[in-house]
């Protein structure tokens, strides 16, 4: 525990004061509160007090601005802000201002206790220093209060002013490119370019021409010099979408741009400097692709520096109704008719499980602001809309059919489908045998697959799979797996 301090507490809600004096004061903190910006104000100029714990919202004057006048005045006062606006603009502006923790309400004690200890102990060289950030509309990139989310924005606040390189995995849908976009439009880059590439769209052989440029001449098309992402997002941000699916050949550049901070324009022969900040993302488990051999394990720590994960829409179902409400907002700004959701259908929206998570929530409203009269959807509206979005085989593999399915990992897909299996018998087990059943509805179809990649070469598919070929032999007689050899087709001569 730190040593005892003197607490400077900046609080409307006297509860909350009360809660605080209590939980610092067994810490061996002595406590000052108050209710008023002015007061806290005073007691600063008297050179009082090692840590402000301060709320945005006073009666008599703004947390936030506050917070510059006190690093102004003494540049080693650590200062927490506290504030109900849980949102990632607040933490942003609460961090550009120089404070050292940002934290929402309603807080954990326990977490509020640590942030005050670490604020205590740290060296005053790893203090922020503040700056001015300009004036940002309300109209903001991400939206949720739920915790899962607060922590992404107390991360990202904290990444604003660096050129640290970050990771953003999750699932499809779940919002990966607003992630990247906030960390460009209130970070230091902000006055710089945004420029996204997403890897699964383009053809491999242009990659390395889409990322680095071409000179003229340089392949077959290349009628004139072509600039690449590297260059059009000079002194701004690159979002690597999709990184996963990046070809090993482009790995290897990208890896190298990374090290040594130039690339050349295919065709080029002089080094240009890499002036980018780059966000890549995925929704592939990069791990696992490294132990298949597909993905460099030396450029995912290059690119691994700062991991963000965000979380599916079923992990913060609480934030919902304020996602809703956003789009059925947004919908009206573009023209459609302005319709609200009852109570009901509120609820109803919480109890979905939301494989294409936030994406298929926004469609979904969208779809409800476009086709339907009424101005109060009901929860009839909903249970209609949504029964025929899940309707679905009972199992269909990962990378076919919905959007939910089509990003996820087998993992994922075998999870949802087992859940629907059980949920399906309503009190009722499944019939027995259930592992027999599950494993050959994923074996028969790996093995159809690995058959047909080996053209029906038993002993190429056996060693493809891991199996001693007799084994294979049994599974493709038991599985009743189909086996069509087929010839190779021989090119040229």
């Amino acid at each position: 525990m730190s040593a005892s301090a003197t607490i400077l507490i900046a609080d409307d809600d006297r509860a909350i004061r009360t809660v605080l004096h209590q939980a610092l004061g067994r810490q061996g903190h002595t406590v000052r509160s108050t209710g008023a910006a002015a007061t806290l104000w005073q007691w600063v100029q008297e050179g009082e007090g090692q840590l402000v714990i301060t709320d945005v919202v006073m009666p008599d004057e703004n947390g936030l601005d506050l917070v510059p006048r006190i690093r102004k005045l003494r540049p080693d006062l650590r200062i927490i802000v506290m504030s109900a606006q849980s949102t990632l603009l607040t933490a942003v502006r609460a961090t550009e201002r120089g404070a050292f923790e940002y934290l929402p309400k309603p807080f954990d004690l326990n977490e509020l206790v640590s942030v005050v200890n670490r604020a205590l102990s740290a060296p005053a060289a790893s203090m922020p220093r503040g700056s001015h950030p300009p004036e940002e509309s309300e109209r903001l990139p991400l939206i949720g209060r739920s915790a899962a989310m607060q922590e992404i924005y107390r991360a990202l606040a904290r990444l604003m002013s660096t050129d640290l390189t970050v990771m953003v995995s999750g699932e499809s849908g779940t919002g990966k490119e607003l992630v990247a976009r906030a960390l460009h439009d209130y970070g230091k880059r902000r006055k710089g370019p945004f420029v996204a590439l997403n890897m699964a769209a383009i053809p491999r052989e242009l990659i390395e021409s889409e990322l680095f440029g071409h000179e003229r001449g340089a392949f077959t098309g290349a009628v004139q010099r072509s600039s690449g992402k590297f260059e059009q997002a000079s002194g701004g941000t690159l979002f690597l979408d999709e990184i996963g699916d990046m070809p090993p050949e482009a790995q290897t550049r990208l890896l190298r741009v990374l090290q040594e901070g130039e690339y050349m324009t295919v065709g080029g022969r002089t080094p240009i400097k890499a002036n980018v900040r780059i966000v890549a993302a995925t929704h592939r488990d990069l791990r696992r692709l490294i132990q298949q051999g597909m993905f460099r394990e030396d450029l995912f720590y290059r690119l691994n520096v700062v991991p963000i994960r965000l979380p599916p829409l079923r992990e913060r179902l609480d934030d919902i109704p304020e996602l809703a409400n956003h789009f059925l907002r947004a919908a009206t700004m573009d023209g459609l008719p302005t319709k609200v959701l009852s109570t009901d259908a509120m609820a109803r929206l919480r109890q979905h499980r939301w494989p294409g998570n936030v994406r298929e929530l926004e469609n979904l409203v969208r779809r409800l602001s476009a086709l339907y009269s009424e101005e109060v959807i009901g929860v009839e509206t909903i249970e209609s809309e949504l029964a025929d979005a899940v309707q679905a085989p009972e199992f269909e593999p990962a990378g076919a059919g919905s959007p939910g399915l089509a990003d996820a990992s087998l993992a994922d897909a075998m999870d949802r489908h087992l859940q629907a299996l059980f949920a399906a018998h309503g009190d009722r087990l499944p019939p027995d045998g259930m592992y027999d059943r599950v494993i050959s509805e994923v074996e028969r179809p790996l093995l159809s697959l690995a058959l047909g990649a080996t053209r029906g070469n038993q002993l190429r598919a056996a060693r493809l799979l891991g199996l001693n070929r007799n084994t294979l032999r049994k599974k493709i007689k038991d599985l009743d797996v189909p086996v069509v050899r087929t010839p190779q087709v021989r090119r040229g001569g």
